[in-house]
């Protein structure tokens, strides 16, 4: 990142209200990668700055007419725009302390006098143009670690979200077991919600094996595998326990895949999560199907549930929009499809919904082969 940061140019901002005095400071002073602006008063100088937000140095004169050095200097560092520039005052009055120190009250970072010399002034120079690529690299690594962040908390909230739907299929099997009496279980009942536990133990086990894992390794390191979609959608399907009255369907049979399987698994649970959540009608369905298109195999999921009114279809994958939920299920936070969105992007494809009341929602997605 360093050297990156090190070639974009480093632009200086000269103050005098003598021409002569600023060709000569940017003969002395030019080397590749430096921009110069040159203005000869103060409120030219205050102009300059208010409108460049690349300036990283200003080179000013102390004594000008109208509008001198010092006041210059004051009124940018009392604007947050301008505050943060470093400040060179160049002069030739009075060396005494009293000047000095007022030049570094009105926010000068240094102070040369006049005549100048040659060495002293490159060096001072090129230290501050160091210390200016620092700060824009810091500042850039902060920005990254903030959007780092951000991107953790998106991915705790979808971890969260499909751990939670085979645990709560399990809670709820198990309690049904521990009141088969109540409700009358036959033994084939026992047999199938203790068969449906063993399975949500499994697959719990093996998703946080797997997170583990992804936890532990870097972007480029993480495992790419052989994944049978059939096989996956079918056990999330299982995983979920759908009411009886939503039948969950694959028709015709999905590829198997070379791929990051945690994350096509995220965009799967999701997406069937949310179709069995909210659905409304008394006899329902979820259809999941494929289609080839060259480097990209695109996945549907449908169903026959409420749909999603128009005016919000726009919207829905943007954070924390939700929808208007006509199904009697929890509110949805607004979170999980924009990081499905931002999954499926990773991968170069896109993620659509077509949705009306009457025929439901039909969700597609690019999934790179």
């Amino acid at each position: 990142m360093t050297s990156t940061l090190l070639k974009r140019p480093f632009t200086i901002l000269l103050v005098d209200d003598r021409e002569e005095n600023l060709l000569a400071l940017e003969e002395m002073l030019e080397q590749d990668g430096r921009i110069f602006i040159k203005a000869t008063s103060g409120n030219e100088a205050l102009r300059y700055a208010l409108k460049n937000d690349q300036i990283g140095l200003i080179m000013l004169d102390v004594q000008m007419p109208g509008m001198d050095g010092f006041e210059v200097a004051r009124l940018l560092k009392t604007n947050p725009k301008t505050r943060h520039i470093s400040i060179i005052f160049v002069t030739a009055i009075s060396k005494e302390e009293q000047y000095i120190l007022k030049g570094f009250d009105e926010g000068a970072v240094d102070y040369l006098q006049k005549p100048l010399d040659i060495n002293v002034t490159k060096a001072k120079v090129n230290v501050f143009e160091r210390l200016y690529q620092y700060q824009r690299e810091l500042k850039e690594t902060i920005g990254e670690v903030e959007k780092i962040n951000k991107q953790l908390e998106k991915f705790v909230y979808i971890v969260a979200h499909d751990l939670k739907s085979p645990l709560t299929g399990m809670i709820g099997a198990l309690s049904l077991l521990e009141q088969r009496e109540s409700f009358k279980l036959t033994p084939d009942d026992v047999d199938e919600y203790i068969r449906h536990s063993k399975d949500a133990s499994t697959y719990l086990s093996g998703m946080i094996n797997a997170l583990l894992d992804y936890s532990r390794k870097s972007i480029t390191q993480q495992s790419i595998e052989e994944v049978d979609t059939q096989e996956l959608v079918e056990q999330i399907a299982r995983l979920l326990f759908p009411p009886r009255r939503i039948k969950i369907r694959i028709n015709g049979r999905l590829p198997v895949l070379k791929t990051n399987k945690i994350k096509l698994q995220q965009v799967f649970q999701n997406l069937l999560s949310n179709a069995v959540k909210y659905h409304d009608k008394p006899d329902g369905y979820v259809d999941v199907s494929c289609q080839d298109n060259g480097d990209f195999i695109t996945f549907y999921v449908k169903d026959n549930g409420p749909g999603i009114p128009m005016e919000d279809q726009q919207n829905i994958f943007r954070l924390f929009q939700t929808s208007v939920n006509h199904s009697g299920a929890d509110t949805s936070t607004g979170v999980g499809l924009s990081i499905l969105k931002l999954i499926v992007e990773e991968q170069g494809g896109q993620i659509k919904l077509e949705s009306s009341p009457e025929n439901g929602s039909l969700f597609s997605f690019d999934w790179r082969k």
